[in-house]
């Protein structure tokens, strides 16, 4: 019972000091203050007319029109019936954003280290080592949640893993099945399939070592419970996934019907993204040395060197005012390495590099083979491009590698592994069972590996060019001299950061060696060593993201203003879209104030993004009217205004014909060269039901847009004769529904992308309702895996607490 009470009250004081540490680092929290992530502006624009309608009704649309022409809020923030994983998400995340990432990142390690029977102060040392990490933190400054929420809750889930494989069965299976359902709830696909490739690894290992031991059949109950595990964690996530999968069918992840590219060349990939595509954002293999040295390619390309910087003394020497050279110096364009845009530099810390090293030679057993092999494999696969053959080989053959891009997002896995090993050397530094001898042999093979390291790296300098890939763009703006001067800077930071990195190894390896010779105690040990890591990794982080990235509450709430333009826009009231060229397909502010054909998402709606690269960048108005564009951003004198578009097809028109064809290459071709207003392409292959493909049509044929709500369109229709109905909204088979009059009609799908309905002669009431039925079957097993969870959860309870009693009545 005493034990019982001290363990309670260690986590317990543990789980309020990663408060504090998660509320000291994002203080500007307490002052009701939010981060300013550009990412989450992006979002809240996509977001808003499902937002609206959900305050104004209390129901959840499920669908919106305000962005690519129409698509599911699935991939939205969406919420789904029975989602009580959610529930307990927010439980966990009760802070304020982004410090409830934080925290995340602190007890989900701190777990981990825990179920790998690491003394508790160790376990916080790693907490505040992983959770600290730049990539981790800048991911919270540009906002990408969903990333770090996925990744929060990676250690969790190995913890439940270890456990299982530690013969904890019954825990294992209850930490396992409510981490992955946590994981899976966090919605970034893409980082769960990197968690599980390095689960696999982890498998190979025990594999292995259980055939050695000839331990098969706990390997076997292993395997099976965590099976069961994740199958509940998955299925506890039902609604969420299926819709989520019928979606990424739809969108750009999906296949593609489509054989041939906009110029009419054969298409290389139809079965996922474009390889060009997902490589673009590839690691370098000497960028990865950033790992150890943060700034040793520039660090971003967005530095701020202010009053230090080569560039700004120039400035200020040639007459430049000292303010406008200061701002000037606080956003140099310092990377050079090999990737479009590097908000900061991967860096896990010198000092936790060291001790990962250190670990290659003093830690044994299984889990440095699983830690060492998953860090590889997520280094070389960062590579992308710059490693092509295994890259090409997992694109082409490996499941559902082609479905993610950013490759060199995998590194979060090695994100992972390192600290975990770090954490480990310590443990194996402080077993007194490892003779001294070893550890100092040892202590000296790291420190002239890491040392020789950071030496190398300061004598090869003279090899690299520091040419960066915004260097020509300067050179235009500024001239060359400007030019040299930041890659003076480059050079200077080059130099600086290894001597940053070689002075934190030779402080740690210090301490260590004082450790070592008795000199100092193991507390005082752990403690410098913690406060050396935390220093390095918040110094870092805070270059990137501190006080300066948080703004007013409001400012987040309602990032976009409104201006002269969608003032002059909110005066017509009817329902129309908006294309704004400067955004393209790639901007949500248009989405936050009307509907609009462009958008901001990872995953857009294929056929929206096929008639961009297919017709509409060839200046193909026709599509643009008939999607219902009726304004188009123009911009004279350097002020934007709506220009009107009469040609416009409306809300919804009859056509004389429909024009058959039997592919997809054939429907999106022959979209340019047709009248849309009279004519509309369908391909026969998919709806072979159709027979009939002329009809009468007069002038006194209409059909008019009365409601209009995300999820609910209504028309009234008057035609003299039978006719077929195109409607400017997009086909989405998987929940939309037509009726007329009431009763339940097939549509079907025209022009590529939009619906179509064959409307009996006389006036008819239409309607279209969306109304998913992925939505109501999840919920019900969401539901059903929710209550077995609990079940198992209280059994757990039961049983602990009947094995306690059994051993005090003993």
């Amino acid at each position: 019972m005493r034990n019982g009470l001290k363990a309670f009250f260690t986590h317990f004081f543990v789980l309020v000091f990663f408060i504090i540490a998660a509320l000291a680092y994002f203080y500007p929290v307490l002052q009701g203050k939010v981060i300013q992530q550009s990412d989450i502006v992006q979002f809240t624009g996509m977001a808003k007319e499902q937002i609206d309608f959900r305050k104004a009704t209390g129901e959840e649309p499920y669908w919106t029109n305000s962005a690519f022409g129409g698509m599911p809020t699935y991939q939205l923030g969406a919420y789904y019936p029975h989602d009580y994983v959610k529930k307990l998400d927010r439980v966990i995340r009760f802070l304020p954003r982004p410090a409830d990432y934080l925290f995340l990142y602190f007890i989900g390690f701190y777990i981990l280290l825990c179920c790998l029977k690491v003394d508790y102060k160790l376990a916080v040392l790693g907490a505040l080592t992983f959770g600290f990490s730049t990539y981790l933190i800048i991911i919270l400054g540009v906002g990408h949640n969903a990333k770090a929420h996925a990744i929060g809750y990676f250690p969790m889930l190995l913890g439940g893993i270890v456990l299982v494989f530690r013969k904890k069965y019954l825990w294992g299976f209850i930490l396992t099945a409510v981490a992955m359902a946590l994981e899976v709830g966090a919605n970034h696909y893409q980082m769960t399939f990197y968690f599980m490739l390095l689960v696999l690894i982890l498998g190979a290992v025990y594999l292995v070592d259980a055939i050695k031991k000839q331990t098969l059949k706990h390997f076997g109950i292993a395997v099976g419970i965590l099976v069961g595990a994740v199958i509940l964690g998955v299925a506890a996530n039902a609604t969420s996934l299926m819709a989520t999968k019928e979606y990424a069918d739809w969108s750009t992840r999906g296949a593609s019907e489509l054989t041939i590219t906009p110029n009419g060349t054969p298409k290389e990939n139809k079965s996922g993204l474009d390889r060009e595509y997902i490589t673009q954002y590839s690691y370098g293999i000497s960028e990865s040395l950033n790992l150890f040295v943060p700034r040793l390619f520039g660090g971003s390309g967005n530095e701020n060197l202010g009053a230090d910087s080569k560039t700004y003394a120039f400035l200020t020497e040639n007459g430049i005012p000292r303010t406008k050279a200061l701002e000037f110096a606080s956003g140099l364009p310092l990377y050079w390495g090999e990737q479009p845009i590097v908000a900061a530099p991967a860096y896990i810390g010198a000092i936790v590099i060291f001790l990962f090293v250190l670990g290659l030679f003093l830690v044994q057993g299984k889990s440095k083979w699983w830690l060492v092999g998953g860090t590889v494999m997520s280094l070389v696969l960062s590579w992308g491009k710059n490693f092509g053959a295994l890259t090409d080989f997992m694109i082409d053959y490996f499941p559902l590698y082609n479905k993610f891009r950013a490759v060199s997002s995998i590194q979060v896995i090695l994100e992972l592994c390192v600290p975990i090993m770090a954490m480990l050397t310590l443990v194996a530094l402080f077993n007194t069972a490892i003779a001294t001898s070893k550890k100092i042999k040892d202590l000296k093979i790291a420190l002239i590996i890491t040392l020789g390291v950071g030496g190398l790296l300061l004598l090869v300098k003279g090899m690299f060019n520091f040419e960066g890939p915004s260097d020509e763009m300067y050179r235009q703006y500024y001239g060359d001299d400007i030019v040299s001067l930041i890659k003076a800077d480059r050079k200077a930071v080059y130099s600086q950061d290894i001597f940053r990195s070689i002075t934190y190894v030779a402080l740690a390896a210090l301490v260590i060696w004082f450790f070592i010779k008795d000199k100092i105690k193991q507390h005082w040990a752990i403690l410098a060593i913690g406060v050396l890591i935390v220093f390095d990794l918040v110094g870092v982080a805070k270059r990137y993201v501190d006080k300066d990235d948080f703004v007013a509450q409001r400012r987040m709430t309602a990032p976009f203003q409104e201006t002269a333009l969608e003032k002059e826009l909110s005066k017509d009231t009817t329902v129309f879209r908006v294309f704004d060229p400067s955004e393209g397909l790639n901007g949500a502010r248009t989405s936050y104030f009307n509907q609009s054909i462009g958008g901001y998402h990872a995953a857009k709606p294929a056929g929206i993004q096929d008639l961009f690269d297919y017709q509409i960048a060839k200046n193909n108005i026709g599509i643009l009217n008939m999607l219902n564009v009726k304004y188009v951003i123009q911009e004279e004198e350097g002020q934007k205004y709506p220009a009107l578009n009469p040609d416009a097809n409306g809300n919804a028109w009859f056509v004389k014909e429909l024009v058959p064809v039997k592919s997809a290459d054939e429907e999106i071709s022959t979209l340019g060269g047709l009248d849309l207003k009279e004519k509309a392409v369908v391909n026969t292959q998919k709806f072979e039901q159709l027979t009939t493909f002329t009809y009468k049509k007069d002038s006194t044929a209409s059909i008019e847009l009365v409601e209009y709500k995300p999820n609910y369109l209504k028309y009234i229709a008057n035609n003299e004769h039978e006719g077929i109905a195109v409607f400017s909204e997009m086909y989405y088979a998987n929940g939309w529904n037509a009726y007329i009059d009431g009763e339940l009609k097939d549509h079907f799908e025209v022009n590529y992308v939009l619906r179509a309905l064959a409307i009996p002669a006389g006036k008819h009431l239409v309607e279209f309702k969306f109304e998913p039925e992925v939505v109501k079957t999840g919920g019900k097993i969401t539901m059903a895996v929710s209550i077995l969870i609990g079940l198992i959860i209280l059994m757990g309870l039961g049983y602990s607490y009947k094995k306690r009693q059994n051993k005090t009545v003993s």
